[in-house]
């Protein structure tokens, strides 16, 4: 473990209804910090129960990368990275500390195994050339660019099939160009459950940001001009509850079918941070039921 006088980033990751924001929180108060979100739809203006924003939480600790773009619109990986190292950057010059706190995997990779990512600008030549193969060849070109894809949305919808390759061809092409990334010394700490016991507070939480209006606040998106397409697009709590507005799933069974979908979207998460550690990041492990914050600061001492 590194020394706490070489740390510049504490890292809070955990899946989703795992309290990482509470704990982000607590730490951020007690070590000067300041949070960076890494979650992929906290940037979003109006999108608040649906994505567990808890903005409550933060009273004093200020807080970043949350209600920086509008609903409707894309937030990609590159927006992000470049988000965060600005943020990084000036917490750091105020003499704070930066805490990353959040679930989307991607986005904590990103920073943590230092991604070169750039801007790619749409390539119609390169379009054109796809555009006369099948998904299956397409699917096929993508992974021998980025063995290591994960992001299914990619491999199934084939616009964002066609953007994926022409980014990845885009990315390697300039990689020899790009300038070194900011050094980034992380202490990483995830949050685990039992996984029964991460289940219930996946259920209470649901049912909560339900009472609190959640449907209500799909509905509002809706009405602003949301496509209930661009709503699928963001996420569970979205796509079922736009699927009930719809008039597809009656409010029971909406519910039922939603807190099994987020259960399954926590063990990928798990997944997801089990690969992580593979791939080389070391993942200081808080039993979330035995006094966090105690834990989590003998790991900073």
């Amino acid at each position: 473990m590194r020394e706490k006088t070489d740390i510049n980033l504490l890292v809070v990751l955990g899946a989703t209804a795992s309290g990482k924001t509470r704990l982000g929180v607590e730490l951020a108060r007690r070590l000067n910090g300041e949070i960076i979100s890494a979650d992929s739809r906290q940037v979003f203006r109006g999108m608040d129960l649906g994505t567990g924003k808890d903005l409550s939480e933060y009273g004093e600790v200020p807080f970043h990368l949350i209600d920086i773009a509008e609903a409707g619109s894309e937030f990609s990986l590159f927006a992000f990275q470049r988000h965060f190292f600005s943020a990084f950057a000036d917490i750091q010059r105020r003499g704070r500390l930066p805490l990353l706190v959040g679930g989307t995997g991607l986005y904590l990779d990103a920073v943590l195994r230092g991604y070169r990512l750039i801007e790619v600008p749409p390539d119609p030549s390169l379009r054109a050339r796809l555009a006369t193969l099948d998904d299956a060849t397409l699917r096929a070109r993508l992974r021998r660019l980025k063995p290591e894809q994960h992001n299914t949305t990619d491999l199934m919808e084939r616009a964002r099939l066609v953007r994926a390759i022409e980014i990845a061809e885009g990315e390697r092409a300039a990689a020899a160009e790009l300038p070194p990334l900011p050094e980034v010394r992380p202490l990483v700490l995830g949050l685990r459950w039992e996984r029964a016991a991460l289940r219930r507070r996946i259920g209470l939480r649901l049912r909560e940001r339900l009472a609190q209006g959640m449907v209500d606040e799909v509905a509002r998106l809706h009405a602003a001009g949301v496509s209930w397409e661009r709503l699928e697009f963001y996420g569970l709590e979205y796509r079922f509850i736009a699927r009930h507005l719809q008039g597809a799933l009656d409010y029971d069974t909406m519910l039922q079918q939603l807190a099994t979908a987020i259960g399954q979207f926590a063990k990928r998460q798990e997944t997801f941070f089990r690969r992580m550690e593979r791939q080389g990041v070391e993942i200081h492990w808080v039993h979330a039921e035995e006094e966090p914050l105690e834990q989590a600061m003998k790991r900073m001492f």
